[in-house]
């Protein structure tokens, strides 16, 4: 019999905010944290915005040394881990921590390091090359990291599945908590590659937005001006806890994790399938696997880009799944607000998700202004709306042709 998993804890660093609370706040109030890029400098850079992660201080969480032997996308995550643990109440010094574990991933790793490093290379030799070079960009030092930090030391794993990887490390935790091989699991996603190298991969691709006048309105998931995404950065950590061990420390329970679908396009290296039956299908064994019927889902969180491709195509596989339904559905893009996140994106996107299900609150997808006649849902345009939410998913699609699609219930 599979064990019930619920959602104890939510921590979010955000290009929105640093705490769960002021993130949350900021989505209610369709705040935008994209702006022009302070990084380094754009000047031969076809997209000029980006959505940084602001006044980011992880010395309450980090010594100085640490800080030093961690590369910011680690950091992200080590200090969402703390934070995620407090909220969740819970006394780590009473756990076995045996049967605690981490999944947290990466879309990207340590590009900020790599990068450095390669300079120090160029300019100085290969003697002056840093011994934490490697253990620094590697993609599963965060959950490496996290597990050292906490003392946590059951199942430990890393998922990397480009834009993806939030809801592939969440949904993997998930299956662990309810087959008994752990009680609690930590999990989620973590990213910060907006360096020239990253940046510009994207910008080459003419991935990204370029409306470089309007920072604030660049991102426009589902508007029929979307020109690109976002760039973004941040962590998103969760906990998910066996039912009756939250029960037994009487936790505050945010929702219940209720199904997880994962499906491969098996088409192209970076666009999506065009008839959109991979994320139809992953959103079908999600709801399958919740046992949930489409007409119970009042809410979805979508991948929604700003992407010509992606929010086409996406639409199609949501009115293909839910029929008639899908008209009645609350379908937003809090990437509107956040830009992409990459690797973090689902981490983020989920604690929307529990939150939007706990507070009876949708949040929006901003800057839309023209609808787009292939993209005729109704994506909660510019405003919060108060709504009970019964059930909603979160959808993530990552390069490679990842679908990833997790299902969340409201407790009871």
């Amino acid at each position: 019999m599979k064990r019930r998993v619920v959602v104890t804890g939510l921590a979010v660093i955000s290009p929105v905010g640093n705490t769960k609370e002021e993130f949350w706040k900021n989505l209610k109030e369709s705040r935008s944290g994209t702006g022009l890029l302070s990084l380094f400098d754009t000047k031969d850079f076809s997209s000029k915005i980006a959505a940084e992660v602001k006044n980011f201080d992880p010395s309450p969480y980090l010594t100085p040394k640490e800080i030093r032997r961690m590369d910011m996308f680690v950091q992200f995550a080590v200090v969402c881990s703390k934070m995620v643990i407090a909220d969740s109440g819970i006394d780590i010094s009473k756990e076995d921590c045996d049967r605690i574990g981490v999944i947290v991933g990466s879309g990207i790793g340590g590009l900020p390091v790599m990068e450095a490093q390669h300079k120090v290379y160029l300019k100085e030799g290969a003697s002056k090359i840093s011994p934490f070079l490697i253990p620094m960009l590697i993609a599963n030092m965060a959950s490496g990291q996290i597990a050292i930090s906490l003392g946590v030391k059951g199942y430990n794993s890393c998922v990397v599945t480009a834009c993806a990887t939030g809801n592939h490390a969440i949904g993997d935790a998930f299956r662990i908590v309810q087959r008994g091989d752990a009680d609690l699991m930590i999990a989620g996603g973590t990213e910060s590659c907006i360096t020239p190298l990253g940046f510009g991969g994207f910008c080459s691709m003419n991935a990204l937005s370029t409306r470089n006048d309007d920072p604030q309105h660049a991102c426009r998931p589902f508007d029929k001006e979307r020109d690109g995404f976002i760039m973004g950065e941040g962590a998103g950590v969760v906990i998910l806890e066996e039912l009756k061990h939250a029960k037994k420390r009487s936790a505050n329970i945010y929702a219940e994790m209720a199904g997880y679908g994962v499906t491969a396009d098996a088409y192209h290296m970076a666009a999506p399938s065009p008839d959109g039956k991979g994320a139809a299908n992953a959103i079908l064994i999600a709801l399958r696997d919740a046992g949930l019927n489409s007409e119970e889902i009042d809410y979805i969180n979508a991948h929604g880009t700003s992407t010509q491709l992606n929010d086409k195509i996406e639409t199609l596989a949501i009115k293909n799944v839910f029929g008639a339904h899908a008209k009645k559905l609350a379908v937003s893009s809090t990437k509107s607000m956040t830009g992409h996140l990459l690797g973090a994106a689902g981490g983020v996107e989920f604690a929307a998700t529990a939150l939007a299900i706990k507070e009876s609150v949708i949040p929006p997808t901003i800057n839309y202004e023209y609808p787009d006649p292939e993209c005729d849902l109704d994506y909660v345009p510019n405003v919060a709306r108060k709504k009970a939410v019964r059930a909603a998913i979160s959808n993530s699609f990552g390069f490679g042709g990842h679908n990833a699609v997790l299902a969340l219930k409201s407790f009871s």
